[in-house]
């Protein structure tokens, strides 16, 4: 057990200030790359602040694998090269029982790189973004015109002259119903519509119905359980360019669903979702790498160990930018794209385990 302690207390203070100076650099990448810009819009320097510290869960999102790559291989080289290592080894405890507690540790920092980018990290940068945009007058709004936005696949078709985000409002709005053969049924107009966020419907004031019958359109009465059907949620009429990246899990698979009922291609979108599970495994696969490569050297220790795990984890990032490229041109399945690279470098990070020094 006092080893177990010896290991964690040389872990958690190198983790700790490498995690923060990573962070810190980070943050003032981003104010020096802005900072011109604040000075000549004389941006307040609460604001800046402000920025700044949205800014602060990305990085340490950013910072947190870094910084636990590198403190495993320190801690490690630096035992290895004051023979520590090798006097734990004589007393008979093995590499594997040594490393347990960190290797624990990655298992749950793993879980808790997803939890920190969906629950804090994609609300805080979108934030974050907002407030320079608007400080730096480079937002733009998310009002849109010329609208047409296709749901339930390709059966339900909105067409709208204009979208009112801050009223989340469609004005104009035709609603073309098509048959499962996708032939015409029906169209309702209305001159607008507005979001209901209790009932997530459309509500249409003074809705038109016209039915088609032989070769014409004729008006009839509103039939309800088609205005049931108009559900699709505000934020697709909006005017921005849609990146899951950007998104929470739950906004990710609301918006996949969305392509997947329109009809459209999601080979892309739905890669990026799988990405957001299986990007949240690097701490196991940088911890694994770092443990299994350090040591191979007696000399230079630290500089080698480091070099080799910095090195394993740049062919990770290069191997899961393949895999995507391939998943998102429908190559291979998006899961696949996703989740290959972590059981390819699980599977190495295993076998540099099994064959290193104890």
């Amino acid at each position: 057990m006092k080893i177990v302690f010896y290991l964690l207390k040389k872990f958690v203070g190198v983790f700790l200030v490498s995690l923060v100076f990573i962070a810190i650099i980070l943050n003032l990448v981003d104010l020096f790359m802005n900072i011109t810009k604040y000075l000549e819009l004389n941006v307040p320097i609460n604001d800046v602040l402000k920025i700044m510290l949205l800014y602060v869960p990305k990085t340490i999102w950013y910072a947190g694998p870094i910084a636990f790559l590198f403190s495993i291989t320190y801690i490690l080289s630096d035992l290895y090269a004051n023979n520590e290592m090798t006097a734990i080894f004589a007393s008979g405890i093995s590499l594997y029982r040594f490393v347990a507690p960190l290797i624990i540790i990655s298992v749950i920092f793993s879980f808790g790189l997803f939890y920190l980018e969906d629950k804090l990290v994609v609300s805080t940068l979108e934030q974050k973004n907002d407030l320079q945009e608007t400080l730096l007058g480079t937002k733009e709004d998310a009002d849109n015109s010329n609208i047409i936005v296709l749901s339930d696949n390709g059966k339900i078709t909105y067409k709208a002259n204009r979208y009112d985000d801050s009223k989340r409002q469609l004005r104009t709005l035709y609603c073309i119903f098509r048959t499962e053969e996708k032939k015409l049924d029906s169209i309702i107009y209305s001159d607008s519509a507005k979001w209901n966020e209790e009932k997530q419907l459309w509500e249409l004031q003074k809705p038109v119905q016209y039915k088609k019958t032989d070769d014409s359109l004729k008006i009839m009465p509103v039939d309800t359980q088609l205005l049931l059907l108009l559900n699709e949620p505000y934020d697709i009429f909006r005017k921005k360019i849609e990146n899951v990246e950007s998104m929470t899990s739950t906004d990710a698979k609301i918006y996949i669903e969305h392509q997947k009922k329109a009809g459209l291609p999601y080979a892309e979108p739905l890669s990026v979702y799988y990405k957001k599970f299986a990007f949240s495994f690097i701490f196991i696969i940088s911890g694994l790498l770092a443990i299994g490569l350090t040591g191979k050297t007696r000399k230079n220790v630290l500089l080698i160990s480091l070099s080799l795990s910095i090195l394993a984890v740049v062919l990770y990032y290069v191997f899961q930018l393949v895999t995507m490229v391939l998943a998102k041109t429908e190559v291979i399945p998006p899961a696949m794209g996703a989740w290959l690279p972590n059981f390819v470098f699980i599977t190495i990070s295993v076998l540099l385990l099994k064959y290193s020094r104890t």
